[in-house]
């Protein structure tokens, strides 16, 4: 499938279905391509879509069948849409594209020449949890105990949105901006393995 350059090759693309909840077009939209007039268009669409479908069969679906509707905050980004948020970082705080290959840049792999496919989501029913404990790992050890196809996380302060990620060799990492900030669990850390069940009892 090539680049689309028309409208209707757009439209087509967007209609492709990733998984049973999720299309392409779900994962395209970006207030930095609205904004700043740069099209926020796959340049390799069957990578994209490739990457894409595993993110959402193996990660997103999971979560949305225990806790009801996702939000999609930001998802896929077009090269030149990353390269704008990283040349403007305090505004946009986009990593460089070297760093979003195989994450939120689906189409290219990344220098091991991986794939992989990241979204910024919102478990919806989780913010009232979340705005009346500030407790987010719970969230975040109940998806690495029951969904083991997700690379990595990163959380944030505002509705408890995170990054989450599939990628052909996962990172099996969590961090977060919200307190406790820094790296909650990656390989080598004492509690990555395990049951962490009694971490999100009360969140059930």
């Amino acid at each position: 499938m090539k680049s689309p350059k028309t409208v209707k090759a757009l439209e087509d693309l967007g209609r492709v279905r990733l998984s049973q909840s999720f299309f392409m077009r779900d994962f395209l939209y970006s207030e930095i391509s609205q904004i700043e007039g740069i099209p926020n268009v796959p340049e390799n669409p069957g990578v994209a879509i490739e990457a894409g479908t595993a993110l959402c069969e193996g990660v997103l679906e999971p979560i949305q069948q225990k806790f009801g509707r996702i939000s999609i905050r930001s998802a896929y980004r077009a090269p030149a849409v990353n390269a704008k948020g990283a040349e403007n970082k305090n505004q946009y705080s986009c990593s460089r594209n070297e760093s979003n290959f195989a994450r939120h840049i689906w189409d290219i792999p990344d220098s091991d020449g991986h794939i992989g496919a990241m979204a910024c989501i919102v478990v919806n029913s989780f913010v009232p949890y979340f705005e009346r404990t500030s407790n987010w790992a719970s969230l975040a050890w109940w998806i690495h105990d029951n969904v083991p196809e997700y690379s990595s996380m990163y959380f944030f302060p505002k509705l408890c949105a995170f990054n989450i990620g599939w990628h052909q060799k996962p990172e099996k990492s969590i961090g977060s901006y919200v307190p406790p900030k820094g790296y909650l669990t990656k390989p080598g850390m004492p509690n990555h393995v395990g049951d962490h069940s009694a971490e999100y009892a009360s969140m059930l």
